[in-house]
């Protein structure tokens, strides 16, 4: 009787045991969660912040800084959105943190993730969505230069990605000053004489040319008609026999 008492005990023992030992590996094991930001989300900046931080539960692991698990990409505003910091993100125990300057004000946002202490990685977007902040720079303030493209750490963008081109003003026209243009010489009269005596000659010419012509074709023709005109005429009386 005694064993058949004392079989429930040890199953609760056990079962107790074995709670226990879950209780006790599931805070290890549970993926790290945001817990503070800089800025938070739905605050409005007036200085610069400096550096961004992103605070979780938890131990973070180390993936590098070529790792595309760890991230903090700081953007905007408006619809074309610019993105601001070096790309150069650092683990610090639970928090990872990036230098960055703000551009102009407006709406930010700031995208980050993480590898969580049980090696699972974790994304703003699967945790609540970007943290959203306005920028409102008091006076004073320096004012950073965005990116058309999330920096990468140790690579500089191209210049072109940096700042757009600067617009070239068309050099004005000026218009001629009447009052010190050179004067438009006028034909001489002499020359004009003469070229006007030389298109004469050429006529002159022309026509003398023409006259010879005329008279060696009609000297020609002259005497073939001769032996028509004599051809014409009735033969002498015939020789007598």
């Amino acid at each position: 009787m005694a064993s058949f008492r004392s079989r429930p005990v040890m199953a609760g023992i056990l079962a107790g045991i074995a709670l226990a030992a879950l209780v006790g590996v599931t805070p290890a094991q549970a993926h790290n969660s945001l817990v503070s930001s800089t800025p938070a989300t739905g605050s409005v900046v007036t200085e610069q912040p400096g550096t961004f931080v992103i605070t979780t539960s938890d131990a973070l692991l180390d993936s590098g800084p070529d790792s595309p698990t760890t991230f903090l990409q700081v953007s905007g505003p408006g619809d074309t959105p610019l993105y601001y910091g070096d790309g150069c993100v650092t683990v610090a125990g639970a928090s990872i943190t990036m230098p960055v300057l703000l551009g102009e004000a407006g709406e930010y946002r700031v995208a980050w993730g993480v590898v969580s202490a049980d090696g699972h990685p974790i994304t703003s977007a699967a945790s609540g969505g970007d943290i959203v902040f306005t920028w409102q720079p008091a006076g004073g303030q320096e004012i950073g230069s965005g990116f058309s493209a999330p920096p990468t750490c140790g690579q500089a963008p191209a210049a072109s990605e940096t700042a757009a081109p600067e617009e070239t003003e068309a050099a004005p026209v000026v218009p001629p000053d009447t009052a010190t243009a050179a004067p438009v010489a006028e034909p001489d009269d002499a020359s004009t004489a003469a070229t006007t005596i030389l298109w004469i000659g050429l006529g002159l010419g022309v026509l003398v040319v023409a006259a010879i012509v005329v008279l060696v074709v009609v000297r020609r023709r002259a005497p073939s008609a001769e032996p028509a005109e004599a051809a014409s005429e009735p033969g002498g009386p015939p020789a007598a026999v």
